[in-house]
């Protein structure tokens, strides 16, 4: 299960956390600090975590997303992400359709 923590300035800025088997693969978690967002650390953090999978022979990402979250939705879409589904109900607190989105590596 691979996985890339960004560090700066002796703290953590952000965290990806993704799975894989045989072509493909899953980014399970995407973490920025609060005070780091909007700055490219994400970007920055799924990017590095792409080129691993890459090197790792996987063909295709996938993800879910909250539906509300626009922000990750762009941020995910400028990485060549696309909407492939959606899981109904899929997150609680509060409950909320999940997009599913894609992206060939």
């Amino acid at each position: 299960m691979p996985f890339l923590v960004a560090v700066e300035d002796a703290s953590v800025a952000g965290y990806v956390i993704a799975r894989h088997a045989v072509d493909e693969a899953e980014i399970q978690n995407l973490g920025v600090d609060p005070a780091r967002r909007r700055h490219g650390a994400g970007r920055v953090l799924v990017t590095a975590m792409l080129a691993t999978l890459r090197e790792r022979g996987v063909a295709a990402v996938f993800l879910e997303v909250r539906e509300s979250n626009t922000v990750a939705q762009h941020l995910y879409a400028g990485l060549g992400f696309t909407r492939v589904g959606r899981r109904r109900h899929y997150y609680r607190f509060p409950t909320e359709d999940a997009v599913i989105l894609r992206a060939p590596i």
